[in-house]
């Protein structure tokens, strides 16, 4: 995948357009990645010990990785990916800038 979590992204398609957030989880299996604020939905839940109350919830669900694009270090503005190899290593890389994005 093109994203990993930690990462702030951008949606780019959907209900959630143009909202920025930072990936929580990624799903490589599903092709799915949940971030924060992003995609919320109303989740019922019984009382239980940890919420005796029980009620609706507000949660993230997970989208589509190919509705996000990772936000460019530089610019702040929404980017591709790119691999190149440096000192060795193999890092990703925002195409507007030239930036990598891995720390």
């Amino acid at each position: 995948m093109h994203v990993k979590k930690g990462d702030k992204v951008q949606v780019i398609s959907g209900k959630d357009k143009g909202k920025q957030g930072v990936i929580l989880a990624a799903f490589p299996k599903k092709d799915r990645v949940l971030v924060e604020g992003v995609n919320i939905v109303k989740k019922h839940a019984k009382p239980s010990q940890d919420n005796p109350q029980g009620g609706i919830l507000n949660q993230e669900a997970p989208i589509h990785v190919s509705n996000v694009m990772p936000v460019d270090p530089k610019s702040g503005e929404p980017t591709r990916v790119g691999f190149e190899v440096r000192d060795g290593k193999k890092v990703r890389i925002a195409k507007k800038s030239g930036e990598a994005l891995d720390k």
